[in-house]
């Protein structure tokens, strides 16, 4: 199974050493967008042997995402891309719970679920993701119990056949509506996020609002 782990990063020197660390000991090839860093985030990722895109100025998470699929599909062989988080809140041990769920089940998406232990996530940010997670899950006529969680493995063919045009956070949510309409088949697996002091980069409102539009157009267009 050739991997791909892509994570996106804005400002995350202080983690994203340890996370490519330990990924490159597990033996994975790393790809790191640095989205318009200030800080040394970009130059620890290469030092520790990841590779690097950076962009000039922040352009969003989904907009390293599309950048990310951009370079795998056109320069490379990979099977699967893997995305995580570059501010340490997900668990590198955890890239084995979705891999052996991918080679036992064959599924198009696996989606980490963070749903079945809620007692550290913050209130607002558990609210917002049971709301969309339950208005995804409709629109894409799968049970998908944490949809807002970046943590997720994806078969290359998923990121083949989609389009996408979002270019901040609804980017995550507009894969799965796009993959399902496709007819691609998402599961999820259990997994530990570690919440510190950091600051979320999701404004609940603002963000909310734009995930709602991109839902109703995503919804009545055809791509």
């Amino acid at each position: 199974m050739k991997v791909c782990i892509v994570i996106p990063a804005y400002e995350e020197s202080q983690t994203i050493g340890s996370i490519v660390k330990a990924l490159k000991v597990k033996g994975f090839d790393v790809l790191v967008i640095d989205d318009g860093s200030s800080d040394d985030t970009g130059l620890i990722a290469v030092h520790q042997g990841a590779f690097l895109i950076k962009h000039k100025k922040n352009m969003g998470k989904g907009a390293s995402l599309k950048q990310a699929f951009k370079h795998i599909c056109e320069n490379t062989s990979y099977e699967y891309v893997m995305i995580m988080d570059g501010d340490g809140q997900h668990k590198v041990d955890d890239v084995d719970k979705f891999l052996k769920k991918a080679e036992a089940e064959c599924e198009d998406i696996i989606i980490g679920n963070r749903m079945h232990a809620t007692k550290n996530m913050p209130k607002v940010r558990l609210y917002t993701n049971r709301i969309m997670s339950s208005l995804l899950s409709f629109i894409c006529k799968q049970y998908i119990p944490d949809t807002q969680c970046g943590f997720r493995l994806m078969k290359r063919a998923v990121i083949e056949n989609i389009s996408l045009h979002s270019s901040k956070y609804d980017t995550e949510s507009e894969i799965l509506v796009k993959a399902s309409r496709r007819g691609y088949k998402i599961a999820s697996v259990a997994i530990e996020t570690i919440y510190g002091n950091e600051e979320s980069d999701i404004h609940p409102i603002k963000d909310t609002l734009r995930f709602l539009r991109m839902i109703i157009k995503v919804y009545f267009s055809r791509s």
